[in-house]
């Protein structure tokens, strides 16, 4: 005979009454967060705790991963994330007929040009350390579609990710038969991600545009809290080709009243982003100003922080992530978190330093400078523009005592390749230049025709096929024995690096 489940006990705890325990409880820390943390913990009762952030390897189940194929088939026969018509027309018309789920819960909206990805983490991890349920929307994926809708800080099952689709599937057609254009494989996924989070659902959704900002499909949503992380020159054919026309795309994420966290930006983008604050009556919170990095110590395995928020500073704070780009997108997160509670504008007060610790010691960043093998050490980063090229030059030099380095590199086929390679410069030894399966990727010779003028030719390997490229690279690390401290970074594109990771062995 089965057992009894909780429910069916007659000692089981009424859920009323958990919840009014839990409200009387947290209402003795913080009144104005007692209710909906209460309602998330008696959800997180039901549900279990969240599992670790992974990157998820194809479903075992054979009939799961043929469904989800078929629908990555489906998605991938629409427009790719590089053609665009600048527009939230079609986005709206699918919230519309969805019943607009992105107003469902607060959210964080984040624009920029690098480091958005690892922010929006480092912010899920903060707000799931204060017990709320976070639904966290990024882009590009490393290796599974799936990765980019996450619950709680795992990805969004492979059969709950069929479903969704499955579910806004109808109203997505029903847009298309009505506008000049097809929803984009982007605004697809926006939606689908919109209506798991109210679905789920959500205390707050943690939302990184695609790119640029007022006419990106994210921004549909009305966020409470907009961050912009450093603007430097990419997507230069859509957004602009200075920092302060980039500025102008990104900071339509600025509504009404919101806070704004900006981080270090050049001042041409930084003046664009304040004005549009004064316009839109936003408060503005700038690091090295409002909030900032105090002090920096490298550590093992990571780094050790004290940050100055908005509502004091944070001590002993372990981020278990290599790179000073890092430690900034960490204050940035904080910021942001504290501005989501109200603190700074509202309170003068600070989070628990505790829950800020547990966070950021959990926090995990794939493809970013993260290390996948050893003997040699290979280090992947998904480095795709210059500005984030130089910050991974700093990163690997800084964490790392390679006494020599072999770069391996593919790119796309839009990206600025001179000027990452010649970030990469100093720091390669010899580089391995190859190129990913997509049809984005530029053609290895073409990129190999570049990397000699910047390294010379008795410098360059071209190796298309990334597994020829791997295999060689790990060659030249290993070939004397005066390089036994030698190794090895892969990195040009988020696909090159997602590839590389299934080739070592880490899918």
């Amino acid at each position: 005979m089965s057992e009894p489940r909780p429910s069916d006990r007659h000692d089981a705890p009424d859920p009323d009454d958990t919840f009014e325990e839990i409200v009387d409880e947290a209402t003795q820390r913080d009144p104005d967060l007692a209710v909906i943390e209460a309602g998330s913990r008696t959800l997180r009762a039901h549900s279990g705790q969240p599992q670790g952030e992974t990157v998820p390897a194809r479903p075992a189940d054979p009939e799961t991963d043929k469904a989800l194929r078929a629908v990555e088939q489906e998605l991938a026969g629409r427009w790719g994330e590089t053609k665009l018509e600048p527009s939230v027309t079609r986005i709206a018309a699918l919230m519309d007929l969805l019943g607009e789920p992105q107003r469902a819960y607060p959210s964080i909206h984040i624009t920029g040009t690098n480091g958005k990805t690892s922010t929006a983490r480092m912010i899920e991890a903060l707000l799931n350390a204060f017990e709320l349920r976070t639904g966290r929307y990024t882009s590009p994926h490393v290796q599974s579609i799936t990765e980019r809708i996450s619950l709680d800080g795992s990805p969004i099952e492979p059969e709950r990710f069929i479903e969704t689709y499955e579910d806004v599937k109808p109203y997505v057609e029903m847009v298309d038969a009505q506008q000049p254009y097809r929803l984009s494989f982007f605004e697809v996924l926006t939606g689908m991600a919109y209506a798991a989070f109210a679905d789920a659902p959500v205390d707050v959704a943690v939302v990184e545009v695609g790119m640029g900002g007022t006419w990106d499909a994210t921004n549909v949503i009305d966020s409470t809290v907009a961050v912009v992380t450093p603007i430097s020159l990419d997507h230069t054919d859509r957004l602009g080709t200075t920092p302060a026309e980039i500025a102008g795309e990104k900071a339509g994420v600025i509504k009404q009243g919101a806070t704004v966290i900006l981080a270090q930006q050049p001042v041409d983008a930084a003046q664009v982003m304040l004005k549009k604050a004064v316009e839109v009556d936003a408060t503005v919170a700038r690091e090295g100003l409002e909030f900032g990095i105090t002090s920096r110590e490298i550590a093992v395995g990571g780094q050790l922080l004290t940050l100055r928020g908005l509502g004091g500073e944070y001590t002993d704070i372990f981020l278990p992530l290599y790179g000073a780009h890092q430690a900034h997108n960490a204050a940035v997160a904080l910021s942001a978190v504290e501005a989501f509670f109200g603190i700074g504008a509202e309170q003068a007060r600070s989070l628990d330093i505790d829950a800020i610790r547990k966070a950021f010691a959990s926090v995990l960043s794939p493809g970013r400078l993260e290390v996948v093998r050893s003997s040699p050490t290979v280090v992947l980063d998904a480095a795709h523009n210059p500005a984030g090229a130089k910050a991974a030059a700093e990163g690997i030099s800084e964490a790392f005592s390679f006494s020599r380095l072999i770069g391996v590199v593919g790119t796309s086929g839009d990206k600025d390749a001179r000027g990452l390679l010649e970030a990469f410069e100093p720091i390669f030894a010899e580089i391995v230049v190859t190129q990913n399966s997509t049809a984005r990727a530029m053609d290895a010779d073409e990129l190999a025709a570049i990397a000699v003028e910047v390294f010379g030719d008795d410098r360059v390997q071209v190796e298309p096929r990334l597994d020829d490229a791997l295999e060689a690279a790990i060659t030249l690390a290993e070939e004397e024995d005066e390089y036994a401290g030698a190794g090895v970074l892969v990195t040009g594109s988020v696909i090159t690096v997602g590839e590389a990771r299934l080739l070592l062995g880490r899918g």
